[in-house]
């Protein structure tokens, strides 16, 4: 089906527009010397610790980048972002795991760290990985590495790295990458400028050494409307792709045809508390963001499964079903949030598994309708009313149920109330999706690594560490 529009063309032109008067004109606070040095030389303007860039040098580097980047999973699996799919991936970086058995909140364990990608192995809405949990006991500057090194174990699926800061995490996370045959074109990073338009040092260097290598951006720019950005969606959406925009310059000055995913995770404050807002807001700016970076001719990626429930409440329901559904019906290439909840702080592993059941009812939503002689179906209404048979005998109907006309949940209730009353025991559906994420984490078995990868691994790790004076 065709994509919906929130904005108009006229709109999207007036962003792109005004993106560029902002970069040209307001700038970015920019100070790391190296990565200076290349923007001034090709045509930037830098005074008072701003890089100021010219509308020709965006607009060139754009055309330049790769805007359908392949992402491959050791098990085969190909993703190629653009070609018209949609494809899930979870949260990553929680804090913090709901356990929904028992309605309480703690810190997540390594253990957890492991189970989460294991069981996201298994659940087949979910086409790529990202670590979720951050381990306990970390140092920052080792944080990213530590949970992608560890994801590799536990999954066959493509791996999108976490979001790094320092540019020796680039490094090191092509190296794990090889070992298990990702080469760095088929690596996904990301990095978070500060808002408003700020790239620290620590930020650039990144830039540039994910550029060197070839890693695919996947640039994370977090602006929160109201509060680092206006309070006007379509304003801070606009600021959101000058943040975009700036470090893929200069990536493609230093790689020219590297790889890109647009993203956006623009939050809006939520005023009575000063947190970020889950609700309708949310995923109008995500489907906006898929317009504008549609408009660049980017594979966009934006938030999907997102709400600031703390349970699996009747407001996580409402919040993440709307948030993803707006996005996907504007043509999304890649929805994040698998397993998120309280505004990406806590994750669930039963909010994996039911996140997964919304992935399929959310692909068979953008298959839209068909009026085909097929599916209008005269001839088996004709059949039926001479008398054959009736529809539940007709092999019209088994082939559609087959194929994919009905989103069947294995989680929903479907019964009646008495049966759902007297044998079920009045379980909800958050009750069935805690019995199949123990089921899986007891069951699911993911194909190892030998033992040499695991140990080459290891040893990338303990010299990064080394380097980071944490060996």
């Amino acid at each position: 089906m065709e994509p919906l529009k929130f904005l108009s063309d006229a709109d999207v032109q007036a962003m792109h527009e005004a993106t560029l008067q902002v970069l040209n004109e307001a700038g970015v606070f920019w100070t790391h010397k190296p990565s200076l040095e290349i923007l001034q030389g090709a045509g930037c303007a830098v005074r008072d610790n701003r890089v100021f860039f010219p509308p020709d040098l965006v607009v060139d580097c754009i055309a330049k980048a790769n805007k359908r980047p392949v992402i491959r999973g050791r098990n085969g699996q190909v993703n190629e972002l653009g070609n018209g799919a949609l494809y899930f991936h979870n949260l990553g970086g929680a804090r913090d795991v709901y356990d929904a058995g028992s309605n309480t909140r703690r810190a997540a364990t390594a253990q957890d760290c492991a189970d989460a990608v294991r069981l996201l192995d298994a659940l087949p809405n979910c086409n790529t990985v990202t670590p979720f949990f951050t381990p306990p006991d970390v140092s920052n500057e080792m944080m990213s590495l530590r949970m992608y090194r560890h994801a590799l174990s536990n999954t066959v699926k493509p791996v999108q790295g976490p979001g790094i800061q320092f540019g020796h995490e680039a490094r090191f996370a092509v190296e794990l990458a090889a070992v298990v045959g990702t080469p760095a074109n088929e690596l996904t990073l990301s990095l978070s400028p500060v808002s408003p338009l700020t790239m620290h040092d620590i930020a650039a260097e990144a830039i540039m050494e994910m550029a060197k290598y070839g890693v695919i951006h996947a640039n994370l720019p977090c602006p929160t409307g109201g509060a680092t950005s206006p309070m006007t969606i379509t304003g801070s959406l606009m600021q959101q792709s000058a943040e975009t925009l700036a470090p893929l310059v200069l990536a493609q000055l230093i790689n020219p045809g590297c790889g890109v995913v647009y993203c956006g995770r623009l939050g809006m404050l939520e005023p009575r508390t000063g947190l970020i807002w889950g609700g309708v807001e949310l995923g109008l700016s995500s489907a906006a963001t898929v317009q504008l970076g549609h408009f660049y001719g980017f594979s966009v990626n934006v938030y999907g499964f997102s709400t600031n429930a703390h349970t699996l409440d009747a407001q996580n329901a409402f919040e993440r079903g709307l948030n993803a559904a707006i996005p996907a019906l504007a043509g999304a290439d890649e929805l994040s949030g698998i397993g998120e909840m309280e505004a990406g702080v806590m994750g669930s592993f039963a909010q994996m598994v039911l996140d997964n059941e919304l992935a399929g009812s959310i692909q068979r939503l953008r298959k839209g309708l068909s009026a085909d002689a097929e599916h209008l179906a005269v001839n088996i209404i004709l059949d039926v009313m001479n008398g054959s048979r009736n529809f539940l005998g007709q092999k019209h109907t088994m082939k559609h149920l087959r194929g994919g006309e009905m989103a069947l949940t294995k989680l929903a209730e479907r019964n009646s109330w008495d049966a759902w009353d007297e044998k079920l025991n009045r379980k909800q559906m958050a009750d069935y999706a805690v019995e199949e994420s123990e089921r899986i984490l007891r069951e699911h078995v993911v194909p190892p690594l030998d033992l040499a990868q695991e140990a080459e691994l290891d040893k990338i790790l303990a010299a990064a560490e080394k380097e980071m004076g944490r060996g």
